[in-house]
């Protein structure tokens, strides 16, 4: 792995002095210079490599974009576009022209250009590209940390409380936020002390409902620990800190709005995010959450839209982490959706599995929602579905762990489970799959077998 770096000029210098010094045809010297740079482990990204007296490092496309940028003046509508072609060069990281760019000081000069945006009528053209620039631009901890030393934080928080309802600049300034916020914890409380979650809340309570999906990828990437660099994440408070303010609300409300729609799974994947313990999950619930993503559920069976249907039962999943929340989807019929999704879906062991975790979920600790679990129809569900992808090893995993929690405390699931066949089954998915082992060993100890460890 490449740790050490070169800036462009020592690199350029590198290839004159094969060619000056050893007398290496410009081709050659280039060649070399690779070379013995890669050996060295250094990393090349965002260097331009250009054969001397072929070409030069003001040649290139990017290069000659950010020149540009920093010649133009007043002209409104060539800083637009020139904004624009940025965006495209550097919306491809196969291309490795952001890492050029970035390289070459294109976050510091994005920065710049925003912060002296005054949103009227004569510079709102160049709010959105300027945005958009920006959010392609930042791609790693260092264009983050590039990003936050040039008072970036500030500057996108700024252009979105004065976007007002203009919906592509909201999106293109909460794409930024996310770009931004991923993977650097500092960046992620600086939003935060900005105080980014009320602009949140102010943009999801709008009269107006018009969908930001950049939004919910903002709150997804601020509430996510994703920063190694850091011991401990402060994003579980901030997590908290949505709910509180009423974030989670609010997002729970978009989702009854958004119900088939193309933001339903961002949202989904969003309110999962803040609800990270009992107190919120509960509340969730008492907004509606449940009723809602049971009419999703439904739906997505119903549509043959099986992103929707992970992304509502996952989201499920971390409500039915509630005990409260448990009773609730079982008295709503919550089981016997979830039965007749698996079997709208019964193809795709990636849904199955999902509705396999929410079930072992509601039947922990409860011997009556294992009954009506049973009942529903979980036991044929992971026979079937353990017969018919035995090299699924998650989902085999799920049908162990759900076998057991619906078994363990009821006797009577016990006698019918083995009556079905279901210890052959798991004993073939803990041999074939190393991760189902534990959880095939359980499940069998909790139907009451004494050779549970063969």
């Amino acid at each position: 792995m490449a740790t050490r770096a070169i800036s462009q000029e020592a690199f350029d210098d590198l290839v004159k002095e094969n060619v000056e010094d050893l007398g290496m045809e410009p081709s050659e010297a280039l060649e070399d210079a690779l070379h013995t740079l890669k050996l060295q482990g250094v990393d090349l990204s965002g260097i331009i490599t250009c054969v001397p007296g072929e070409s030069s490092v003001k040649d290139n496309p990017v290069i000659a974009c950010l020149d540009r940028l920093k010649e133009v003046d007043d002209d409104l509508d060539e800083i637009s576009s020139l904004l624009v072609k940025l965006n495209e060069l550097c919306s491809s990281q196969e291309s490795g022209n952001v890492a050029i760019a970035t390289k070459h000081g294109a976050v510091e000069l994005t920065c710049s250009i925003c912060s002296k945006i005054k949103i009227d009528s004569r510079s709102n053209c160049i709010v959105v590209p300027c945005l958009k620039a920006l959010a392609a631009l930042i791609h790693d901890i260092q264009s983050t940390e590039a990003f936050r030393n040039a008072s970036g934080p500030r500057i996108v928080v700024d252009l979105i409380r004065d976007s007002g309802s203009d919906s592509d600049s909201l999106d293109a300034g909460f794409a930024v936020v996310a770009a931004a916020a991923t993977g650097n914890e500092v960046v992620k409380e600086i939003f935060m002390e900005l105080k980014v979650d009320e602009l949140i809340l102010k943009v999801l309570n709008r009269e107006s409902k018009i969908t930001i999906r950049a939004l919910y990828d903002a709150i997804r990437v601020l509430l996510t620990p994703d920063d190694n660099r850091v011991v401990a994440s402060q994003v579980y408070g901030y997590a908290r800190t949505f709910a509180k303010l009423g974030i989670a609300r609010a997002l729970t409300e978009a989702l009854q709005a958004g119900i088939g729609s193309d933001s339903l799974v961002s949202a989904s994947i969003a309110l999962k995010s803040i609800a990270v313990n009992d107190e919120i999950c509960k509340s969730i619930a008492e907004s509606g959450g449940i009723d809602t993503l049971l009419r999703c559920i439904d739906d997505s069976g119903e549509q043959g839209n099986n992103t929707a249907a992970k992304t509502c039962c996952s989201l499920l999943s971390k409500l039915a982490g509630s005990d409260s929340n448990k009773n609730t989807i079982v008295e709503k019929r919550g089981l016997d959706k979830l039965i007749k999704l698996a079997q709208r879906f019964s193809d795709d062991p990636l849904v199955v599995q999902e509705v396999m975790s929410i079930i072992s979920i509601i039947c922990l600790r409860s011997p009556d929602h294992a009954a009506s679990a049973i009942e529903a129809g979980a036991g044929d569900l992971a026979i079937q579905a353990m017969k018919r992808f035995p090299a699924a090893a998650q989902m085999q995993r799920n049908a162990c762990n759900m076998i057991r929690n619906i078994a363990v405390r009821n006797a009577e699931n016990r006698k019918i489970l083995l009556a079905n066949g279901i210890e052959k089954l798991i004993r073939s998915a803990k041999a074939n799959n190393e991760i189902c082992r534990a959880s095939a060993t359980d499940a069998l100890r909790d139907l009451g077998l004494d050779n549970y460890n063969c």
